[in-house]
């Protein structure tokens, strides 16, 4: 786990924090087995990933998805320059997977 968050984190739990998306309850940088998941919410069983490009095409980050959609996880990634420059199109498009599920 990190001590400090990257600033596309914080951007983002500014806009999930205290229940302010629809009331969903997410929780932030949450050990789960041998992973921390970004954000979560367990209600849904929604997992929200903020990623670098260092994630890119990455076999690592393959593999962890297998394992958590195994546990009955969605998943939605997103890249940092997203979440800092289009908050509410990521907002919308979370809102929606979220309606989904």
């Amino acid at each position: 786990m990190r001590r400090e968050p990257t600033d596309a984190e914080l951007a983002m739990w500014r806009l999930l924090r205290d229940r302010r998306l629809a009331r969903f309850k997410f929780r932030r940088q949450v050990p789960f087995q041998n992973f921390i998941l970004d954000f979560v919410c367990f209600e849904k069983r929604f997992i929200i990933e903020i990623d670098g490009s260092q994630h890119a095409a990455s076999a690592r980050d393959e593999a962890r998805e297998a394992r958590l959609k195994a546990e009955g996880f969605g998943i939605a990634r997103y890249w940092n320059n997203d979440v800092l420059q289009q908050p509410s199109a990521v907002l919308e498009d979370i809102f929606v997977k979220l309606a989904e599920r």
